[in-house]
């Protein structure tokens, strides 16, 4: 099998599908996919779920399953065989216990959320295995790690909740933070003032990369020190992630940074797009995720620090909370969808985190004890 790109003919969408090995697309996982991206889902959503979709459909055909009768042990099994290399998936080579697991935790449970997903999609066409992979809370029943409670939840707590039955125990890694020194050592190593104004703009306003290739010159307000993120459909393939808009106040900074590009380097190109090719063909067109990253190694090697343009919002949205900020405040400005996914990704104390609050507490001063 392999996951193939697709455009849609008739809006001229991309999209993925899963091709069996005589090249047809193996129907079961095609009519999931196409539900996806008529439902204008991500792209590179829908292309992981057709690489779960292919790791779990080469499982069942390797194991002479039938994907529509599966059990709950067939679950477990795929889950150990997805830790294994895949040069041992066959059986015939044996594994040392030293190896490391080929999908990490994390990886595993997303591919298993994956799968959930589909046969939940096919229950509606009479497959009655989702049953099997779900496990359904009674309402009322939480299992939040934290005491936080979103406004009116005890309104969708009546509900009745679902979760896997089969997952991996996996810890969540912490965002990685830039240091100041780290931050400005990438912006002054930027040559050209776009380049500069392109991770200026993920560090004033803590937008993702793919909002900030998609902004147009319609979505800055200088005078209001603000830019507009809004979810549209875009040349380069750049999308907003929640798909809802939301306006992030900016510095005076960065709109004298917009103004200076304007000026000096956009000129008079008629454009929307604030990001666009200006030193290589096509001129004018919108930057795209391929030529920022481009931009990104060219300045990894200037600079020697090993960045990614996401570690921008996690600076954006860990020096916000040090300084007080309200998670709730952050939710906004970040654009989550829910006060949760700032708390799980956030709610976090560094070692420095932890000295200063307790030197704020005056432990290590005020201490009635000598040790």
């Amino acid at each position: 099998m392999r996951v193939q790109r697709v455009v849609m003919p008739e809006s001229e969408r991309v999209s993925w599908t899963l091709l069996g090995d005589d090249l047809v697309p193996v129907a079961p996982a095609e009519r999931f996919l196409a539900y996806l991206s008529s439902t204008e889902r991500s792209p590179n959503t829908v292309k992981a779920y057709a690489h779960d979709l292919k790791d779990w459909l080469t499982f069942v055909g390797a194991h002479g399953l039938d994907w529509r009768a599966v059990t709950v042990e067939d679950v477990a099994r795929f889950t150990a065989w997805l830790r294994l290399p895949p040069s041992a998936r066959a059986g015939l080579v044996s594994v040392l216990p030293s190896v490391a697991a080929h999908c990490t935790e994390s990886s595993v449970n997303r591919k298993l959320a994956s799968v959930g997903s589909f046969y939940d999609f096919h229950a509606r066409h009479g497959v009655e295995v989702a049953a099997l992979l779900r496990r359904v809370a009674p309402a009322g029943h939480r299992a939040l790690a934290t005491a936080y409670r979103p406004f009116l939840d005890h309104v969708s707590s009546r509900q009745p909740r679902t979760s896997p039955v089969v997952r991996l125990k996996a810890v969540r890694p912490m965002p990685r933070v830039l240091e100041a020194r780290q931050t400005q050592a990438i912006l002054d190593a930027c040559e050209r003032l776009r380049d500069r104004l392109l991770f200026g703009l993920l560090l004033d306003t803590g937008v993702r990369i793919g909002e900030a290739l998609g902004m147009r010159h319609d979505d800055v307000g200088i005078a209001e020190r603000q830019v507009v993120v809004a979810p549209r459909d875009n040349d380069n393939g750049a999308r907003v992630k929640s798909g809802r808009s939301r306006t992030v106040p900016a510095s005076a900074d960065l709109m004298r940074l917009y103004v200076d590009y304007l000026n000096g380097e956009y000129g008079a190109l008629d454009s929307d797009y604030v990001f666009v090719n200006l030193w290589a063909e096509p001129r004018g067109r919108p930057m795209t995720y391929a030529g920022a990253y481009d931009l990104v190694l060219r300045l990894r090697r200037r600079t020697g620090i090993a960045f990614e343009p996401h570690q921008f919002r996690h600076t954006y949205a860990t020096w916000l909370l040090r300084r007080g900020a309200g998670m709730e405040s952050v939710k906004e400005l970040l654009g989550h969808a829910s006060v949760t996914t700032t708390i799980d990704t956030y709610g976090h104390l560094s070692v420095e985190d932890a000295r200063r609050v307790l030197t704020d507490a005056g432990w290590f001063t005020e201490r009635q004890v000598r040790l």
